[in-house]
């Protein structure tokens, strides 16, 4: 932080009013405060959008210069974090659009099997500790995350952004461009292909 940014300003910019004020004004300062506040937030959900460090870093950059050249259009329905996590997404989302499609398993493939009767090809696993707290082990981080990547795209997009990134069904069907439905659809499939892929491991332990 530059000395000339006094304490008394930091803590007035804790305020969305009072910083939204400092930033319409051209306040350099403030759009400092604003990138050094939000960054480290903005980043993880980035990283965990794109897979990517270069990636994430240039769609966070890109974030914050759509949110100043957006700032006059900003009325304040919603915190100032949520509608910066909002920019964030959309310029990771179009950055996942821009990219070369790779070769995807059909999610059919990584869905649970069923036997004529209804049951499961293969009984599943209880989930002991639960789901929730498994992904918060920071030892099997990189193994789920290792699976959600297996999806395809089109699932682990929405899985990441109703699951990951808490966004509503509302929300991720218009960053999509599909409808509610579709969007209920591909979470519950991509729910369930992940729980096939973690499945293996589940067997025998975390531990």
């Amino acid at each position: 932080m530059r000395a000339s940014v006094t304490a008394v300003a930091e803590s007035a910019w804790e305020d969305d009013v009072a910083l939204l004020g400092a930033l319409r004004d051209g306040d350099a300062e403030a759009f400092e405060f604003l990138v050094r506040h939000h960054s480290p937030r903005l980043l993880s959900a980035a990283r965990r959008l794109l897979g990517n460090e270069q990636d994430a870093q240039d769609a966070l950059q890109e974030a914050f210069l759509a949110a100043l050249a957006a700032l006059d259009g900003f009325r304040g329905e919603a915190r100032l974090s949520t509608w910066l996590h909002r920019i964030l997404v959309n310029a990771c989302l179009m950055r996942l659009r821009g990219r070369s499609r790779r070769a995807e398993q059909p999610i059919e493939d990584l869905l649970p099997r069923f036997l004529e009767d209804g049951h499961h090809a293969v009984c599943p696993s209880r989930w002991q500790p639960s789901a929730e707290a498994l992904v918060e082990r920071r030892e099997i981080r990189e193994f789920v995350r290792g699976c959600i990547d297996q999806l395809p795209e089109s699932h682990r997009t929405v899985l990441l952004l109703r699951d990951i990134e808490d966004l509503d069904t509302a929300e991720t069907a218009r960053l999509l461009g599909i409808d509610e439905g579709a969007v209920k659809t591909r979470l519950h499939r991509a729910r369930q292909a992940l729980r096939s892929l973690l499945e293996p491991r589940l067997r025998r332990g975390f531990a």
